[in-house]
């Protein structure tokens, strides 16, 4: 690790903490940490006993590495963060907008037994002990906290998952289901490629100009003026949230881009499809 320097997209620094537990390295986010009753993570490529280009901490059992090494991977990053495996619950990312409510039942699901359900690219749940996992190599995870509530939701927000905004129906399921307030709830943009490395064609940059005001589509998307634009699809999510009724001091950003960072981060950019899975997990603390 000290030989990697990690490249911060502001320029005052990190926005979330870097924890060692001796090779391995994960994020966090202060905001979480402060809301004892959440436990949470974003994994690095750092610790893990994946070879090759899924080296090292790859968490994907579907792009060809080995099913042992991904598993010891997951109990590695369980071990060092706090959690179970066997209460890890995972998504089936499809880049849909659709949100599961996640049971005691479920837990397992993805990692220690089969799931039954697919294209699910969102979860929330209010059970004590159970992980929401979801993953990524360059689309935008979105944590969602209630303290009130004392709910969770994980979700995948990709280019199609942001623009028909999987956010709003995240946001709207903790509220049917748990009567999450939105301006209770904490949201952070984790870390994701950034806008001056998101570069989009001109059939994506139209369904952005068909989804959002002028306004906002001056601020998120960028002409080159040769074809091709630039997504800053953090500003996007921000958008979502603030639409959803997030407060914006509740909303905090990694500002930490995956294609800046390839030698701590997976980046499907940056490795041109070469590569593994990074996860973002958060879990209702069991009770003590």
């Amino acid at each position: 690790m000290s030989m990697i320097k990690i490249k911060w997209c502001d320029p005052k620094g990190g926005k979330m903490v870097v924890n060692h537990k001796k090779d391995l390295v994960y994020l966090s986010w202060p905001q979480l940490d402060m809301l004892h009753f959440v436990r949470h993570c974003f994994s690095t490529r750092l610790g893990g006993v994946s070879e090759g280009m899924f080296s090292s901490m790859n968490l994907s059992f579907t792009r060809g590495d080995k099913e042992t090494a991904v598993r010891e991977n997951f109990e590695r990053l369980a071990a060092a963060v706090g959690f179970s495996t066997e209460d890890i619950v995972c998504s089936d990312q499809t880049h849909t907008t659709n949100i599961r409510v996640v049971t005691a039942e479920d837990r397992g699901k993805g990692i220690l037994r089969d799931r039954d359900y697919t294209d699910v690219d969102g979860m929330i749940t209010n059970v004590p002990g159970i992980v929401l996992a979801t993953f990524y190599a360059d689309c935008v995870p979105i944590y969602l906290a209630d303290p009130v509530s004392r709910s969770i939701g994980l979700l995948h927000s990709g280019w199609k998952g942001t623009v028909h905004n999987i956010i709003k129906n995240g946001i709207r399921a903790m509220k049917k289901t748990y009567g999450a307030k939105p301006a209770n709830i904490l949201a952070g943009i984790g870390p994701s490629i950034c806008g001056s490395c998101y570069e989009i064609g001109e059939d994506v940059a139209a369904k952005f100009r068909e989804a959002y005001p002028a306004s906002q589509c001056r601020q998120m998307l960028f002409d080159d003026r040769n074809g091709k634009y630039h997504l800053d699809l953090w500003k996007a999510c921000r958008f979502n949230l603030a639409a959803s009724g997030v407060q914006p001091d509740h909303i905090f950003e990694a500002n930490l881009c995956t294609c800046c960072n390839p030698q701590l981060l997976f980046s499907h950019r940056a490795s041109g499809g070469k590569r593994g899975n990074l996860g973002a997990f958060l879990q209702i603390r069991k009770e003590d």
